[in-house]
């Protein structure tokens, strides 16, 4: 079938994607999970694609297939899946069906649209341009909400910012129910979960994913597969949807959406426990906190109590204060009161989780860490507070009751997936037979896997859910030849890299590497300080157009850029794993220092403590893998097509000398490697030519 999709689709049949799709199609036979790292071009989105439609259609029940960024969702439903259902119609009992779901607030509410909700946070636009800016966006979503057919925020182009967008949509939490709602049989996230229920193929996010794992009612329709693409992101994406926060504005909308509800005194108390949290973080230093400061442990249990307070005066979460919760309560005033409990819980429930998160005995026994980031022109500071790890979270939620394909382009960092696993909550790889289809265990070893559900058989401990599934790990390779297209120079006789920005050295390196390129170059740094101060010296020296991140929006960048070959690009992160330049146009990938997470970075740094304690390597876990993801991301920018050829040069000769350094280069693509600089520049010249 595989055969026949990819022939629909006018494409080729290749190794590495036949090898994937057997892989697939074995884990959910199996019902066992296969992490599957597929290179660029290796057509990996058919590869899963294929096996979990055949499943979804002949069990009769839907498959997730979740992503990262919205360009792949997009991609998935606007180009891959119509034309594979198309190619598929034949070889299968119906032509398959396929739709995309994301969270509520993605979505325009058609109640709130004109229904007088409390404003929401006007006092987080600090500067009066932006009051402007935001009012113009207002009155475009109003226009556009006459119009759209899906209520889908992704289809309003330009987009807009995020205080416009709040003043239109609701959380799941905030929703008053499509029985009770007065639009709830026009509602566009309820028409987009009806017709997700009725499909095979669901494409959602990585964050809905996680929602749906980790509450207790279900946002996405029942499904017994689950597809993470992007994989490499599951991790942060999880990591921030259970991160909560605390802030004045958090504080004063609670206030504000409370204060017309209950008696004023009441809510008095939450606005003076508000503005003693608002004077307690101006005064402290961002960063990490280990201990818990007396005086901010004191007014967080205020906070906590007069939260409660407030939820207690509200009676009757169903309503009775407007009539009893009953269908036909007014609902404005349920809006209101919906809108005013969900706030009171987040506010109380975040105090009691800060609180909570200094309990343990010992740096083993903590499970959480909370740290403080400072204010910046555009919002006040906020007292944030996220897991340790999510591991376990994935592992009870996401790994135990389906079967989970997770894929990437890099998931076997430093030659191998155990980094990612750990993430993950996956326990030891079950060991693959080497044809790229696991091997089968033994049916009463230790690596046995789970009968499938609703299937006799199995230990009693499997029954309860008490065994971990197997899984297994496979590299598919990659389309390319990267050690004739690419080549990786370390530039080994650089001074490593220090924290007073750019060395002169880095600077004329770079411009002697730009200058043999033709311009052709991707420059991706560590910051976004680096890449402004390499800007504006270069620009001096250099005599083809220079871009820098920040000058106009990324994607009118990467778009000038990919068109015009004798331009360079300098960015930070997002352009570490958001280009997509085939052709001529990339020559030239430039990473001007190993990507590890900066030594104040209060959730990497806990990690790092966390497992050291444990007995762990705590750099090799936590920094070093952290560093060779994104360096495998940075260096997989530079070949996007089968002609294109290439360098990726790292400047920090860290890379060459540090013990650690074998790990991350396992964890690039086979480029042949060099440190002669000679070699480099003649190479980038023949090129040019």
């Amino acid at each position: 079938m595989l055969s026949a999709a990819v022939a629909g689709v006018g494409g080729a049949e290749r190794p590495g994607q036949v090898k994937m799709a057997q892989a697939v199609r074995h884990a959910i036979e199996n019902d066992e999970h296969v992490a599957v790292q597929a290179g660029t071009g290796t057509g990996k989105s058919l590869a899963y694609l294929v096996p979990a439609i055949r499943h979804a259609i002949e069990s009769d029940s839907a498959v997730v297939v979740s992503t990262a960024t919205i360009a792949l969702q997009r991609q998935l439903v606007d180009r891959d899946l119509p034309r594979l259902a198309e190619a598929l119609a034949d070889h299968l009992p119906h032509e398959p069906q396929f739709a995309i779901l994301k969270g509520r607030r993605n979505y325009l509410c058609r109640y709130k649209v004109t229904a007088a909700w409390p404003d929401e946070d006007d006092d987080q636009l600090f500067d009066p341009r932006e009051v402007s800016l935001t009012g113009r966006m207002v009155q475009r979503i109003q226009e556009w909400a006459e119009e759209t057919e899906t209520g889908d925020r992704d289809e309003l182009v330009p987009g807009v910012n995020e205080q416009a967008w709040r003043q239109f949509s609701v959380t799941a939490k905030e929703c008053l129910g499509a029985q009770r709602c007065p639009s709830g049989a026009e509602c566009f996230a309820e028409r987009a979960r009806e017709l997700a229920g009725n499909v095979d193929v669901v494409v959602t996010n990585h964050a809905l994913l996680a929602i749906d794992a980790m509450e207790e009612f279900d946002v996405l329709p029942e499904h017994d597969v689950v597809v993470v693409d992007e994989a490499h992101e599951l991790v942060d994406r999880v990591t921030s949807v259970v991160t909560d926060e605390l802030s004045e504005i958090a504080v004063a909308t609670t206030v504000r959406r409370v204060g017309r509800l209950i008696e004023q005194a009441v809510a008095d108390r939450l606005q003076e426990a508000g503005e003693d949290l608002k004077a307690l973080l101006a005064a402290a230093p961002p960063g990490r906190l280990d201990q818990l400061p007396q005086v901010l442990g004191d007014t967080l249990s205020v906070l906590r109590d007069a939260a409660f307070a407030c939820i207690t005066a509200m009676g009757s979460r169903g309503g009775d204060m407007w009539g009893g919760g009953g269908k036909n309560d007014d609902p404005e005033k349920a809006g209101q009161r919906k809108a005013a409990f969900t706030a009171l819980d987040e506010l109380h429930d975040t105090a009691v989780r800060i609180l909570e998160a200094f309990g343990g005995d010992s740096e083993v026994d903590r499970a959480e860490v909370v740290w403080l980031e400072g204010a910046t022109d555009r919002r006040p500071a906020l007292l944030k507070v996220a897991p340790l790890s999510v591991g376990g979270m994935l592992r009870d939620k996401l790994f135990a009751d389906r079967t989970v394909v997770l894929t990437s382009a890099t998931l076997a960092l430093g030659g191998t997936f155990e980094g990612m696993a750990r993430q993950w909550g996956l326990g030891p790889a079950r060991p693959d037979d080497g044809g790229g289809v696991p091997a089968q265990p033994e049916q009463d070893g230790p690596g046995a896997s789970p009968g499938k559900p609703g299937e006799a058989g199995g230990s009693p401990e499997q029954k309860a859910g008490q065994k971990r599934k197997s899984w297994i790990g496979i590299d598919v390779g990659s389309p390319f030849d990267h050690a004739r297209s690419g080549i990786l120079y370390v530039a080994k006789h650089l001074p490593q890299p220090g924290r007073d920005g750019l060395p002169k050295e880095y600077l004329d390196e770079i411009t002697e590497l730009i200058e043999a390129a033709g311009g052709r170059t991707l420059g991706l740094f560590s910051s976004m300080r680096a890449a402004k101060a390499a800007t504006e010296a270069l620009r001096e020296r250099l005599q083809v157009p220079l871009l820098c991140q920040g000058d106009d929006s990324t994607s009118l960048l990467v778009k000038q850029f990919a068109e015009d070959p004798a331009t360079c690009l300098f960015g930070t992160l997002s352009l570490w794993q958001g280009v997509d330049v085939p052709g001529p146009s990339l020559s030239l990938v430039i990473i001007d220092r190993i990507p590890f997470p900066r030594p104040d970075d209060p959730l990497a740094s806990a990690r790092q403590r966390h497992v050291a304690a444990k007995g762990g390597n705590g750099f090799m876990a936590v920094a070093a893998t952290h560093a060779a993801l994104l360096l495998a991301q940075g260096a997989g920018r530079l070949l996007r097509g089968q002609s294109d050829k290439g360098v990726v040069a790292v400047l920090d000769p860290r890379l060459a000398t540090a013990r650690y350094g074998s790990f991350l280069r396992d964890s690039l693509p086979p480029f042949w490697t060099t440190s002669d600089p000679q070699k480099v520049r003649a190479a980038l010249r023949r090129l040019t030519a």
